[in-house]
């Protein structure tokens, strides 16, 4: 069963299934992209990709945020690839995202399919900035869940970090952003797939679920080909002491 949910950032819809939405990791993780945060944003007229786009909602709070920005869905469940370009019609936005089906693992040259070249080869160094909220669980980590679009959204099944760094770093052109959304508990994992992709980590922003609680989400901004120093950004904390949400979110979410 799918719904049509109204995001609040301006008239923006997104096709979902009932029972599994997005996060506020999502929303987030497009916040920071477009500076909002304290990081270097995307700058307005870029070129974007968003890597394991799903329903599409952080390429689609990009184009609310960042004027004049283009955004490039990659999904590779065609299932959700379909209902997110019935969103971009749904919301009028055909001239500034699309949606191509394509995985992320053959992308960074994991298959080197000659189907895979063929659907691929227009995004490498095609990109001012990419993003991306990607599985944040190893292979193998967990018992997979009933549903099978949650195991494969929270799990890393054909790539893993690795493959996210690499192929983000193949779509950028040289300079340009690579923006994450994940868990402080990979950092050793997302330094080391960074780097080895070429991605030096720039800025990193702590989420913490309230004050004086451990993070349990991470913003990492890395730039392609950049020089070493890492730029600590002040946390956000989600929750009042009283379970409301912080000015900071409502912020975020434009309620403020």
């Amino acid at each position: 069963m799918l719904r049509t949910d109204d995001t609040g950032f301006g008239n923006i819809k997104v096709i979902q299934k009932k029972g599994f939405g997005y996060g506020v990791d999502a929303v987030l993780l497009a916040a920071f992209a477009a500076g909002e945060t304290g990081a270097r944003g995307i700058p307005q007229g870029s070129t974007a990709a968003d890597l394991g786009t799903d329903c599409g909602i952080v390429a689609f709070i990009l184009t609310h945020k960042v004027a004049d920005i283009r955004v490039t869905g990659v999904e590779k469940r065609e299932e959700a690839a379909d209902r997110a370009r019935e969103a971009v019609t749904l919301n009028g936005l055909e001239d500034r995202v699309r949606i191509i089906t394509a995985d992320v693992s053959g992308i960074a040259g994991g298959t080197g399919t000659a189907e895979t070249d063929a659907e691929t080869s227009g995004l490498r160094g095609a990109f001012d900035a990419v993003v991306s909220n990607p599985p944040y669980f190893r292979r193998n980590s967990a018992i997979p869940s009933a549903s099978g679009d949650r195991y494969i959204a929270r799990h890393e099944t054909t790539a893993d970090i690795g493959d996210f760094a690499r192929a983000s770093a193949a779509m950028l052109r040289d300079g340009g952003s690579f923006y994450l959304v994940h868990r402080p508990d990979r950092l050793a994992d997302i330094f080391s797939a960074l780097r080895e992709a070429g991605l030096e980590p720039k800025e990193m922003q702590m989420v913490v679920p309230a004050e004086a609680q451990a993070a349990n989400i991470v913003l990492i901004h890395a730039v392609k080909g950049a020089g070493a120093e890492l730029r600590m950004l002040p946390q956000i904390a989600v929750h009042t002491p009283d379970g409301g949400y912080t000015d900071d979110i409502m912020r975020i979410y434009e309620r403020q």
